[in-house]
């Protein structure tokens, strides 16, 4: 008899506490797997980097925010940058393919031009891979529909998606309300550019979209 007692009055307590919390212990089981997948995410991306010189408007600063959600990481002094990483330099005679290694990650400058050539001795000596991006049309509200003017977050969009990192691009461009709108606009020449062999053959792909 006293067992069937215990036994109901065990029962009788744990209705009580579930009745009392269902939704904290639903909803922290659900933040907590949250957070254990985006972890996972992360580790498997590629990582970005941005040197960023304080000179934009924070608020508008689309690198910043990546930063603020732990999508890329901000540094202020050049020299911390990865060494042997994909800098995304707009002079530079050679474009990102397919076939570029970016193990190390992906680096961009977010810099006038002054501190660009300031900071460039810094750069030579991290032996970065100087990559230019092809031709793509920007979605950011400044420079809608203007080709080669990206904002930061879509230039590591860009070659994201390049890379074969689909994903990635689409996670990090999700963060702002226009982030879809560059991949619609350049899903055929950024679908292209990821299925090319090399650097040459990219800069063939570009040359139809600018008539060459």
């Amino acid at each position: 008899m006293w067992k069937l007692v215990f036994k109901g009055l065990r029962t009788f307590i744990s209705l009580l506490f579930y009745r009392n919390t269902p939704q904290l212990a639903v909803g922290s089981f659900i933040e907590f797997r949250h957070n254990i997948n985006l972890q996972h995410q992360l580790y498997h991306m590629i990582p970005l980097h941005l040197y960023h010189a304080r000179q934009c408007d924070p608020k508008k600063c689309t690198g910043k925010k990546l930063a603020r959600f732990n999508l890329a990481t901000l540094h202020d002094n050049p020299g911390k940058l990865p060494g042997g990483a994909i800098f995304l330099d707009p002079f530079s005679e050679k474009a990102l393919s397919p076939a570029d290694d970016a193990g190390r990650g992906i680096v961009v400058l977010d810099c006038s031009w002054v501190e660009v050539e300031r900071v460039f001795p810094v750069l030579q000596r991290l032996r970065l891979q100087h990559r230019a991006l092809p031709y793509l049309l920007a979605a950011n509200a400044v420079n809608f529909g203007k080709p080669f003017k990206l904002s930061t977050v879509e230039a590591f969009a860009a070659a994201l998606y390049i890379l074969g990192e689909k994903e990635q691009a689409a996670l990090i461009l999700n963060k702002f309300k226009w982030g879809p709108v560059f991949l619609e606009l350049n899903r055929e020449p950024l679908e292209r550019y990821s299925k090319a062999k090399d650097s040459t053959e990219v800069v063939k792909i570009q040359g139809d979209y600018l008539g060459l």
